[in-house]
C-alpha cells in the first residue's frame, strides 16, 4: 500500500486500532476463563457466544469478499455457537487467533492497491470491498462493546 492512500489507511486503522472504540486486543486481554460462559440476568448472550459470533460473521464477510464460491452460514442459527460456554480454554484461544488472522486478511485485502475499493463484488448484489470492510469494522465494534460491558457486569458481581 502506498503511503499516499489515506482511505486505505483509515480503513485499516478502523479495522485494527482502538480509535473511536475498543479494539479486539484490549477487549479480550486477560478475560477471566470463569466468566467466558457466564450470562448475567437479562443478557441474551455470554462472552463466548459474542466472541464466536464475531469470528463467524467476520470470516463470512471476508470469504464473501474474496470468493464467488463461498457459501454463507444459515442466518441466524449458524452465526452463533450452540453452547453458552467454550468447551475449554483452547477453544477460546482458537477463536481469538482466527479472529486475528481473518482481521489481518481483511486488512491485507484492503491495503492491496490492485483491489478496487469501489468496484462492485462480481458475485454480490451491489456490495463493494469498501462496504464489506466497513461492515466488519462496524459489526466488530458493536459486539466488542457488548463484550466489554458483559465483562464489567460479570466482574462486579
Amino acid at each position: 500500500m502506498k503511503k499516499s492512500d489515506p482511505l486505505r489507511q483509515h480503513l485499516i486503522n478502523l479495522l485494527t486500532k482502538a480509535e473511536a472504540h475498543v479494539d479486539l486486543e484490549s477487549s479480550i486481554k486477560d478475560f477471566p476463563a470463569k466468566l467466558r460462559g457466564a450470562k448475567p440476568k437479562g443478557s441474551p448472550h455470554t462472552p463466548w457466544q459474542l466472541l464466536e459470533h464475531i469470528r463467524i460473521a467476520q470470516w463470512d464477510i471476508l470469504e464473501f469478499s474474496k470468493a464467488a464460491k463461498h457459501k454463507s452460514p444459515k442466518w441466524p442459527d449458524e452465526y452463533w455457537p450452540k453452547t453458552e460456554a467454550p468447551p475449554d480454554d483452547k477453544a477460546w484461544d482458537k477463536s481469538v487467533k482466527q479472529i486475528q488472522a481473518d482481521l489481518k486478511a481483511m486488512s491485507d485485502l484492503v491495503s492491496d492497491p490492485e483491489e478496487d475499493l469501489f468496484a462492485e463484488i462480481p458475485h454480490g448484489d451491489g456490495q463493494t470491498l469498501l462496504r464489506e470492510a466497513l461492515l466488519v469494522a462496524d459489526h466488530n465494534a458493536y459486539h466488542l462493546g457488548q463484550l466489554v460491558l458483559l465483562r464489567r457486569i460479570l466482574e462486579s458481581k
